[in-house]
């Protein structure tokens, strides 16, 4: 069952990581995937993540975009450590994606009553 349980959550979700001018450690890539899949469980279809990391002198950027019925979601943070950055655009996505299924149910119910 466990086996079964892994392949599913890999359909939930497809990462893709770009960096500029930074070279993606395993341990970044890991950190984002963890951060990640648990907002990919909150939604029943399948999740695809573009994320660009970016680094300059003071600040390290990450964005992140992705698409659901009807909705195109994106948001970038940017922050002194990238690993803080990660957990706060994690914060602001699973928001924007709650959201977005709160709209989407009310407008599934409401479209039922009228019916």
């Amino acid at each position: 069952m466990q086996a079964f349980e892994k392949e599913d959550r890999r359909r939930i979700m497809n990462i893709r990581i770009t960096g500029h001018q930074i070279s993606l450690t395993s341990s970044i890539k890991r950190y984002v995937r963890q951060k990640f899949i648990k907002i990919s469980r909150k939604c029943k279809r399948q999740l695809n993540f573009t994320f660009v990391l970016e680094v300059n002198k003071l600040h390290k950027k990450i964005e992140v975009t992705t698409h659901l019925p009807g909705k195109d979601i994106h948001a970038e943070v940017e922050d002194k450590d990238m690993y803080t950055a990660i957990d706060l655009l994690a914060n602001k996505i699973e928001r924007q994606i709650v959201k977005y299924k709160e709209i989407h149910m009310v407008n599934m119910h409401s479209t039922k009553v009228s019916d």
